[in-house]
């Protein structure tokens, strides 16, 4: 088990993995004859170019220092599991099955250029005059502090409340938040608006304004993102939490028709060539696939959202490779929040594709939550918001998310050429 850990912010440790912090999968992993391998990469941020070069250097000294390995399962976590998507299709002879968790998959590109959206939307409607940058990040500890007061003031009125739901809306951000929390009541608008600002404070404003962005477009060698041609009232319709902008806009007495309007005239971002080549090769994705995929997500992500499985999807199909990959999903909020249970069910239904050649029924919701029960309570906890264990029902649904906002695949540059 060829494990790729997620994103590290540049300067933070960065130890190697073999699981997501969770030594009760490892553990139960072992004692069923696995080997778990993982690098650290040997740089942190968005470091997929070194993680792809380091994983299969991992396997290679694998095979010759402990032995050959039968068969390789690559999997991972958020950006690791964007890398783990992203070495089946570079390395197709090297793995056996891969197991995306949680992950980027619909494609670095992709990814910036909904996250472009939220930032520039905040921007635009909410410090117009600021000389808040929201790409080409020259000072990101400036900047993000300058985005930081800018949205603590932006929540001290009805009108900065309503402005602040649609750029979470525009970056694809859910309005429910924490995994120990059931999913709020549609009309329970003061609730999942929390849960917005939540996400916000918590990544979308750190990545998309701050350190994290200007690492990537360093190490892309400009900008990668772009907003040109993008109509805001129609990526507006697309959103899941078009409902809450709407409500909050009609409550605080402002027009949403005319802020959408004010985005659509704004001067738009174009990226530079080089730095989409770059963040394209690390990666995005082409559908072509030759080995079995599972790929698993929360439904109320607000890292990663759930809408990128529908992006992957689409290019898998498109490229008649549909046979392969099946999707599974928790009714639950949060970033990775899986149960030991789970994360272990996913894993042996990858191997019984592997094994047998057919998914069958796998992967139904009500058989999934059959083999999660029978692993017992050891394995059916999970992480409350005080950091205490809590046992928790598995929760795998049947669920089809909504369409992916800023789709960019392999599969649509090709044929837009």
């Amino acid at each position: 088990m060829l494990y790729s850990h997620g994103y590290v912010n540049p300067g933070e440790p960065n130890p190697a993995m073999t699981t997501l912090f969770d030594p009760v999968v490892g553990e139960e992993l072992l004692n069923r004859g696995y080997a778990l391998a993982g690098s650290a990469y040997k740089t942190t941020g968005w470091a997929v170019e070194d993680a792809f070069i380091d994983q299969i250097a991992l396997v290679d000294h694998f095979n010759k220092s402990v032995g050959q390995a039968k068969r390789v399962i690559a999997w991972g976590h958020s950006m690791g599991g964007l890398i783990t998507a992203g070495l089946v299709q570079k390395y197709p002879d090297r793995f056996a099955g891969a197991l995306p968790i949680c992950g980027a998959i619909g494609g670095s590109v992709g990814l910036l250029n909904q996250l472009l959206d939220g930032g520039f939307a905040f921007k635009t409607l909410l410090a117009p005059l600021s000389p808040l940058q929201v790409a080409r990040i020259t000072n990101p500890g400036a900047n993000l502090d300058a985005a930081k007061q800018v949205f603590i003031e932006a929540l001290n009125t009805p009108q900065g409340r309503a402005r602040l739901s649609l750029v979470a809306a525009l970056a694809g951000t859910p309005s429910w938040k924490d995994a120990d929390t059931a999913k709020p009541d549609a009309k329970d608008f003061e609730t999942r608006f929390q849960n917005e600002i939540g996400w916000l404070q918590e990544f979308t404003l750190f990545f998309t304004l701050g350190f994290s962005r200007a690492e990537i477009e360093q190490r892309a060698g400009g900008n990668p993102s772009t907003n040109v041609g993008v109509d805001y009232a129609k990526q507006l319709k697309l959103s899941s939490e078009r409902d809450l902008a709407e409500v909050l806009y009609k409550q605080a007495g402002l027009d949403l028709d005319k802020d959408l309007a004010a985005l659509n005239t704004a001067p738009r971002i174009g990226a530079d060539t080089k730095a989409v080549d770059y963040m394209s090769k690390n990666i995005i994705f082409n559908g072509e696939i030759k080995v079995p995929v599972l790929t698993m997500h929360t439904e109320g992500d607000g890292f990663v959202p759930v809408a990128s499985e529908q992006s992957y999807r689409d290019a898998v199909h498109q490229a008649g490779n549909g046979k392969y990959l099946r999707e599974i999903y928790t009714h639950r909020a949060g970033h990775c929040t899986f149960t030991p249970a789970e994360t272990l069910t996913a894993i042996q239904t990858l191997v019984n594709r592997i094994d047998y050649g057919k998914w069958h029924d796998s992967t139904k919701a009500n058989k999934l939550n059959q083999k999660a029960v029978a692993l017992g309570p050891k394995f059916s906890t999970i992480n409350d918001n005080s950091g205490n264990d809590v046992v928790i029902a598995p929760a795998f649904r049947n669920f089809k998310p909504s369409k992916y906002m800023r789709p960019f695949t392999a599969v649509k540059v090709i044929k837009s050429n």
